[in-house]
């Protein structure tokens, strides 16, 4: 493809070290699909005929039916294209490159590919999210305690913790959304700098292949990977949520908290410990978490100190978020098998989780918040010195520490009147929760 320049070979290790077929292969229908647009674009403009422009998309169209190899002694995949175009219809295929550069085909074909990417992670993700609805909904019944520090603090509904989860994917949608808006700018007439030298109509041709705009500056057009290390942060952020998911899930299922089973079909045993239930699948998300990570840092260090235009560097965008593609793909769908196969066990409350229910009814009956905190926590210190719950203890004791507390307290310190209390939008009121869930199926469905 540039051999006039040369006299000599490509040194055989330079050229495999060069080669990138094996993972830009990935885009040979976003390649075919491009160049037949921009066929037509130099049709329109009178640089190829009318029957050249003909042949042309025939043998394109020809080579998408055929596929494209998981091998081919070609650098790359639009080397791999283009050799077949000229393999099937000889010259006028030499002509489809006219006005256009590796560096600017390059870069729509990368934008074409995430745009479909980003869509296939949206509905995935979307998937996950009506599972964690729908554990919602099978468990509506469940309390279980939430935590700060690690310490029970509060009870709350387990369909509210199931929401929460929820609302951070709700997030990842829109981010991916936001992405793909700058994703979909193209890059094509940039050419391989300075932009080309022949009339194409770009924004027709941007038009034809569904892009919103083009790009405005071709400087940055070619060199411009924003918009992989967006995707990249977009991505990390997915990660994020489902590791510290599978964190709690890992922690739920222990003997220890003893909230959750895995059911077989997730877990996997110790070649040792016969009695073992291991909870890999979501071990092994979490760990995966560090790679998507990894690829971020990696492109944002690629690029940090790259001249303009384009530099051979940026090669490296791909297989960083083609594997991060993948990884949070696969992760995605383990996380919803995982959510449709874990059984919930009967939690035992405690932990003194209304304290806070105590403090709030002292401060109804008119002390100041404070004053309450100070008295609630010596009840807790006596309660546990007495080895019982605040519930548990006599109405005269709870006198002893203030006159305000009276026999109504015993309703206010119950399991149920502690989560109603909390029914502004957001709490963890079976009502709330239960309007919660109505809006979250609602969401799902615009």
């Amino acid at each position: 493809m540039w051999g006039g320049r040369f006299k000599d070979k490509t040194d055989p290790d330079f050229a495999a070290f060069n080669n990138s077929f094996r993972f830009d292969r990935r885009m040979f229908e976003a390649d075919v699909t491009a160049s037949i647009a921009y066929s037509q674009a130099l049709e329109d403009v009178r640089v190829i005929s009318v029957e050249e422009g003909e042949k042309i998309r025939g043998a394109l169209k020809t080579i998408l039916e055929n596929g494209c190899p998981d091998d081919a002694p070609v650098e790359d995949v639009h080397s791999f294209v283009e050799a077949r175009l000229v393999e099937l219809i000889g010259d006028a295929g030499r002509k489809l490159h006219t006005g256009r550069s590796r560096n600017d085909q390059v870069a729509t074909d990368f934008r074409l590919w995430l745009r479909q990417a980003i869509d296939e992670l949206r509905a995935t993700l979307r998937v996950t999210q009506t599972l964690l609805l729908h554990f919602a909904d099978a468990n509506s019944a469940v309390v279980i305690p939430g935590y700060t520090h690690l310490q029970r603090a509060q009870p709350v509904l387990l369909a509210h913790w199931c929401l929460a989860y929820f609302e951070m994917l709700a997030r990842d949608r829109e981010r991916l959304s936001d992405t793909r808006r700058r994703v979909n700018v193209m890059p094509l007439g940039a050419a391989a700098l300075a932009g080309s030298s022949f009339p194409i109509d770009r924004e027709a041709l941007a038009k034809s292949l569904d892009f919103e705009g083009v790009t405005r500056n071709s400087l940055d057009a070619v060199s411009d990977r924003d918009f992989a290390a967006e995707f990249l942060s977009a991505c990390s952020l997915i990660m994020v949520h489902l590791s510290r998911l599978a964190e709690d899930i890992i922690l739920y299922a222990t003997t220890e908290f003893g909230f959750f089973e895995l059911d077989d079909a997730i877990a996997t045993g110790s070649s040792l410990m016969p009695q073992k239930k291991n909870p890999d699948s979501m071990e092994l998300v979490r760990g995966k978490a560090g790679r998507v990570f990894g690829n971020l840092l990696g492109m944002l260090t690629t690029l940090k100190g790259l001249p303009l235009a384009y530099n051979k560097d940026m090669q490296e965008d791909k297989e960083a978020v083609f594997d991060a593609f993948d990884t949070v793909m696969s992760s995605l769908r383990v996380t919803s098998i995982v959510l449709t196969n874990i059984s919930v066990n009967q939690v035992a409350l405690g932990g003194y989780m209304n304290a806070t229910e105590l403090a709030d009814y002292l401060v109804r009956k008119g002390m100041p918040f404070r004053d309450a905190h100070e008295i609630v926590g010596r009840v807790v210190v006596r309660a546990i010195d007495n080895k019982t719950q605040i519930e548990e203890m006599s109405i005269e004791e709870l006198r002893s520490f203030s006159e305000l507390i009276e026999t109504d307290v015993y309703e206010a310190l119950s399991l149920e009147q502690t989560l109603n209390t909390k029914s502004q939008v957001g709490g963890t009121a079976r009502q709330s929760v239960a309007a919660a869930l109505d809006r979250a199926y609602q969401s799902l469905h615009e």
